[in-house]
């Protein structure tokens, strides 16, 4: 029997068998071995090469290197193309930091060919950071094959698809609020929108709705968007938050919102607290709209009311939410 060391050193162990697949051509005879009529397609988003991979990067590609390395395992030919994201606003704002241009009027000035290569220049600067990466982390992955999508081929292709889909009668016109870059005069994906968030602290406004069929009895929202209030269509309270009626004692107006929200909102000896429920107790309570134009535009069946989501906590604000039609999300 061989001795076998308590001692291991993985990061080694880990070093040998990467080794033993490149030298052996491993991923490769993973492929080659299973028949062409016996694929599996895993559609796979191609990360920006502007930038190194972190560990975002590192965790989605762990998680999408199971499901190939299962459907191999049963049998599946699976053919894993990298590719590489070559679109969108982060690369032509880095060549704009990089020439000192601002906005689309200077680009135009300066020529969009010339900014056009200026962006095909640098959209691969890390491919080999990124191979090292993905190679140490033990994901298999084509490189020699990959894609980019500036590839006319595959712009060509999604064309081929939405021309397909058009013919399909798949294809419809519709209407949506999207995030718009004034600056660069084009909309935004939600990528886009959210690169550079940051959590500040926002002006919000604290608004009471009218609880229909009751006398003096609201509701108390809070919202960081009162631009959306002509737009609201519901509110929403989380199901296991505790909530109570409130009463103040100079006017006898009631209040419903959470009970930990309580003495952000009332000074002590002002009030007294006359219920407590559940937020799951308030499904379905109806209330009167904010706004008379409201009624007349809505289908006349439509009920402004109380719906749940676990997404509602106490955190901030009073524990119920003001949902409006406006943007991706309620």
């Amino acid at each position: 029997m061989k001795e076998v060391s308590n001692r291991l050193s993985f990061p080694q162990m880990e070093e040998k068998i990467l080794q033993f697949w490149r030298s052996e051509n491993i991923f490769q005879k993973s492929i080659d071995e299973r028949p062409r009529d016996n694929s599996f397609s895993f559609y796979d988003g191609p990360p920006f090469a502007t930038g190194l991979p972190h560990y975002g990067h590192l965790l989605a590609g762990t998680i999408k290197d199971v499901i190939p390395r299962y459907k191999t395992m049963r049998g599946y030919r699976v053919e894993r193309r990298f590719g590489w994201d070559t679109h969108g606003l982060p690369v032509e704002y880095e060549v704009e930091q990089s020439l000192k241009l601002n906005g689309r009027h200077e680009i135009e000035l300066f020529g969009e060919g010339k900014f056009n290569e200026e962006c095909r220049s640098i959209v691969l600067r890390y491919t080999t950071e990124w191979r090292e990466t993905v190679d140490r982390m033990a994901r298999w992955v084509d490189f020699n094959n990959d894609y980019k999508t500036m590839d006319i081929n595959f712009m060509e292709s999604v064309w081929w698809v939405f021309k397909s889909l058009w013919e399909k009668e798949l294809i419809y016109e519709g209407v949506k609020v999207v995030p718009y870059s004034w600056r660069v005069s084009t909309p935004l994906s939600n990528f886009e929108a959210n690169l550079n968030y940051k959590d500040i602290q926002d002006p919000s406004i604290t608004v009471r709705f009218k609880v229909k069929g009751e006398e003096s009895m609201y509701f108390l929202a809070w919202t960081t968007t009162p631009w959306t209030l002509p737009s609201n269509m519901a509110l929403c309270a989380g199901s296991d938050l505790v909530y109570c009626i409130v009463k103040e004692k100079q006017n006898g107006d009631r209040y419903i919102l959470t009970q930990s929200c309580v003495e952000s909102y009332f000074e002590k000896e002002s009030y007294e607290i006359v219920n407590k429920m559940k937020g799951s107790e308030l499904l379905g309570m109806k209330y009167e709209p904010l706004f008379d134009f409201a009624k007349k535009k809505l289908d006349s069946n439509h009920d402004w009311s109380v719906q749940l989501d676990d997404y509602v906590n106490d955190d901030s604000g009073t524990g119920l939410v003001h949902l409006a039609c406006f943007g991706k999300t309620m």
